[in-house]
């Protein structure tokens, strides 16, 4: 049997391990076994570290991890028609049925039976994957995995949270981003290509609305305690339409409430801590609070369309697999600009 390396949870609060393991073999029709060109480190990566997912994942240790994969197909099982050995592809994380009531509506993210690699099965910080056909997205040959990978999860939360405001935007509106770090970096971008609204980002670092200006805000504003004031002045003391907080914390939740316009819209990206708004305040002013997972398979078809336009970039810090323990330390220290991506 052949094997190959993989970076291991072997118990929480414990480092990482790379181990010698079984290679995946494509045994059941739909199965995909994929080449990894690269895979996202990601904050949720050192939760499972912490724990805070046993309770909700019940995955049996040691296993994989890496839930933000893209790379090339190896293997296919015998009814995969739709990709073959050695095309790029991009993956969505979940493994999905393709049969309950939220798959048949291209709801896929909250399929009734899902599995998802990194999380509650084997992941990407591997030399292969296994996967099903139903998550692979063929990507165009402009297009590198290990530049693009870090989209298959971080992106598409982004995108999936800012296409939903962008349906309701028209070119009166202001959109409020709260954060332009990794994932705030992508919404910032998908909103530029899907609406004419003014976007203004909020961040308390100057060099991240630097970046966000460079990628197509209109206006940057300093969380200096002064954001609110800031970004009602903007809008004739009325609030925003719509805010997109990638936040989600450290007070970023009563701000963002209070940059809001009667009847706007509220979507909850990042997280971290509650939102506590008194009810009449939510009736009087008819406000909505939205909240968001990652995106649908569709998005994710939608998200590379943008990225082979060249109308999302993302911004990477490339490690070796062997230097999983590096880029782990980095991201934990704040030293990651953008998104750490393991490639093998």
């Amino acid at each position: 049997m052949s094997t190959m390396r993989a970076v291991q949870v072997v118990g929480y609060n414990e480092a990482l391990k790379m181990a010698e393991v079984p290679m995946p073999s494509a045994t059941g029709p739909f199965d995909v076994v994929v080449r990894i060109g690269g895979a996202g480190v990601c904050r949720t990566d050192l939760h499972i570290l912490e724990g805070q997912w046993a309770e909700k994942s019940q995955v049996h240790l040691p296993y994989t991890i890496g839930h933000e994969n893209a790379g090339w197909v190896h293997e296919v099982g015998s009814a995969v028609t739709h990709v073959a050995p050695g095309d790029k592809v991009i993956l969505h994380p979940l493994i999905t049925c393709g049969l309950c009531r939220a798959c048949r509506s291209g709801d896929d993210v909250h399929c009734e039976e899902s599995q998802f690699p990194g999380i509650d099965t084997n992941g990407g910080y591997a030399e292969y994957l296994l996967t099903t056909a139903r998550a692979v997205v063929r990507i165009d040959d402009s297009l590198e995995p290990a530049d693009v990978a870090a989209l298959a999860d971080a992106g598409l939360t982004a995108y999936h949270a800012a296409a939903k405001a962008a349906k309701q935007l028209t070119a009166r509106d202001t959109c409020v981003i709260i954060g332009a770090g990794g994932l705030g970096h992508i919404g910032i971008q998908v909103l530029r290509a899907l609406t004419p609204a003014r976007l203004v980002v909020v961040d308390r670092n100057e060099a991240a609305l630097d970046l966000a200006r460079d990628i197509g805000a209109h206006v940057g504003v300093l969380a200096d305690g002064t954001q609110v004031e800031q970004v009602l002045a903007l809008t004739d003391g009325k609030g925003a339409e719509a805010l997109v907080d990638f936040v989600g914390e450290g007070g970023a939740t009563a701000q963002g409430i209070a940059m809001l316009r009667r009847a706007g819209d509220y979507y909850v990206v990042g997280y971290g801590e509650n939102i506590d708004v008194p009810t009449i305040d939510i009736v009087s002013a008819e406000i909505n609070i939205i909240g968001n997972l990652v995106g649908s398979y569709n998005d994710l078809q939608d998200l590379m369309a943008l990225a082979a336009r060249g109308a999302v970039t993302l911004h990477t810090q490339k490690y070796a697999l062997d230097d999983f323990q590096q880029a782990i330390s980095d991201l934990d220290a704040g030293r990651v600009r953008g998104r750490a991506i393991l490639v093998p």
